[in-house]
């Protein structure tokens, strides 16, 4: 019988780091040519307030099929996050630190901004998130 985790991992594509040559166009592209500076701030500022561990650094971008999907942190490998407003408290990889993280931005952009195309992104990245190997954790820091 086939373990669920593999055979899950199996059918989700992986999220690709976006090259050096075309990370200026991917903010844009997430959080859209009038959002994207408030985009990227209110990021790091999502990731200072969810995890102690966070001391700032490099990000990486990920896509998938092209379509600009997260950022992740590249200054640890592990992060423990912690959530006041559902009472989330975990350890995560950096990867889904960054989904976490990625996910309340454009959540709260989505409804500050009343923007259909921070609503896709979110929810293109929260289906990502769903079959993601940290599944679990990453929808109960969402919760």
């Amino acid at each position: 019988m086939p373990n669920s985790d593999s055979s899950t991992a199996t059918l989700m594509p992986a999220a690709t780091i976006v090259p050096e040559t075309e990370r200026m166009d991917f903010l844009p592209r997430l959080f859209g040519k009038r959002h994207f500076f408030m985009g990227e701030m209110q990021l790091y500022d999502f990731m200072g307030r969810l995890s102690s561990d966070y001391r700032g650094g490099f990000w990486a971008f990920y896509d998938l099929a092209g379509e600009p999907l997260f950022l992740a942190p590249t200054s640890g490998a592990r992060f423990r996050i912690c959530w006041n407003g559902n009472g989330y408290e975990g350890e995560v990889s950096a990867e889904a630190a960054g989904i976490i993280a990625t996910l309340f931005t454009l959540s709260n952009l989505s409804i500050a901004r009343q923007d259909d195309g921070l609503a896709h992104a979110y929810f293109r990245l929260l289906d990502y998130a769903s079959r993601h190997p940290e599944a679990a954790e990453i929808l109960s820091a969402i919760d």
